[in-house]
């Protein structure tokens, strides 16, 4: 007995000093993000922005009114987004779950732009509760229609459900842009997904929301594995399937509603990191979670980093770096066999 139980302590050891060393990369990636740009600023001008803000100061300026509210926006967009993702892929025991291919983004995004064109809602504020009637609405959708049938919401049904109902929406939301100049002109940024021009009033708006779906995530965990056991398992154990499966969607509703309104529907970053969690982690989402709410944030701002250095004046779009980053692993995903095994 000695040996097993050893064997866990040195396992947990392990993954709490990995944990850690993620928090001082997230802390390293922030700083550079905070001094990377068009204007690049040293790391102390940085400090004494924070510390001692003068307004006369165009680095000051710089950080306080661009910089910082972009680097809390993509820590937060980027933690939710993995949350979501492995939450999604242990409630469904699907590996090709995640906010952009069950339709939850592009619920989102179908929501902001009829906001747009229909009413004329043109503030980032407002987005954050179309995102969410939108998000929740794709993802009930989905679900409804995997639902039907004798074998329920399988897997693979949940994966063809959400590819199908992503089509539609992003169609819809093409025809509306392409008929509607002055939609496109309003969202055109927010719709490829960015991290530019997020004010502190942003970071205020959604902070709240994105706290509860963290929360409400965590909380999950125990849930998520005896539901990645399948469902006859978890039944065995005691575990109440639909309420369980609930609260998991809900977390991600959440969170995934919450971090697109903040920087548009954002792709591949809920996919590509729960499964490097998982690889390093092993199978149990009390590691697995926090794996992904540490891991995500480093590639959203590492993305966004990588998209200001690369076309210098300008930049390159955080959501089109991150599809170039996680088209590959998913195309390697595909090409494996055994895709319902998590």
């Amino acid at each position: 007995m000695t040996a097993p139980v050893s064997d866990r302590q040195n396992k947990a050891a392990r993954l709490t000093l990995g944990l850690l060393l993620l928090a001082g990369a997230l802390v390293v990636i922030a700083l550079l993000s905070l001094t990377t740009g068009a204007r690049p600023i040293p790391p102390e001008s940085v400090w004494q922005a924070i510390t001692a803000y003068d307004a006369s100061s165009t680095d000051h300026r710089i950080i306080w009114d661009l910089r910082l509210p972009r680097t809390i926006v993509g820590l937060l967009v980027g933690a939710a987004l993995g949350l979501s993702g492995a939450v999604l892929q242990g409630a469904t025991r699907n590996p090709l779950a995640d906010p952009s291919i069950l339709g939850i983004n592009a619920g989102a995004a179908l929501a902001v732009v009829l906001g747009v064109a229909l009413f004329g809602m043109t503030q980032l504020s407002t987005y954050v509760w179309l995102a969410f009637i939108g998000a929740g609405l794709a993802m009930l959708i989905v679900y409804s229609v995997a639902s039907l049938g004798r074998e329920g919401a399988t897997p693979i049904k949940l994966a063809l459900a959400g590819a199908a109902i992503t089509a539609v929406l992003q169609s819809v939301v093409s025809a509306i842009l392409l008929t509607s100049p002055r939609t496109l002109d309003e969202v055109r940024f927010w719709q490829v997904g960015s991290l530019a021009g997020r004010s502190i009033d942003i970071v205020l708006q959604v902070s709240p929301f994105l706290v509860v779906g963290v929360l409400l995530a965590l909380a999950t965990a125990r849930m998520l594995d005896g539901l990645s056991m399948g469902d006859d398992v978890a039944r065995a154990l005691g575990q109440r399937i639909r309420l369980s499966r609930g609260l998991a969607g809900l977390a991600a509703v959440v969170l995934a509603g919450g971090a697109t309104a903040a920087a548009g529907p954002i792709a591949f970053v809920g996919l590509t990191v729960p499964h490097v969690a998982r690889a390093i982690t092993g199978p149990g989402y009390r590691w697995i979670l926090p794996y992904s709410m540490l891991m995500a944030p480093i590639l959203l701002l590492g993305s966004d980093i990588l998209g200001r250095v690369i076309s210098p004046p300008g930049e390159v779009q955080v959501g089109i770096v991150t599809a170039f980053v996680g088209a590959p692993f998913f195309i390697a995903l595909v090409r494996r066999r055994k895709l319902a095994a998590l």
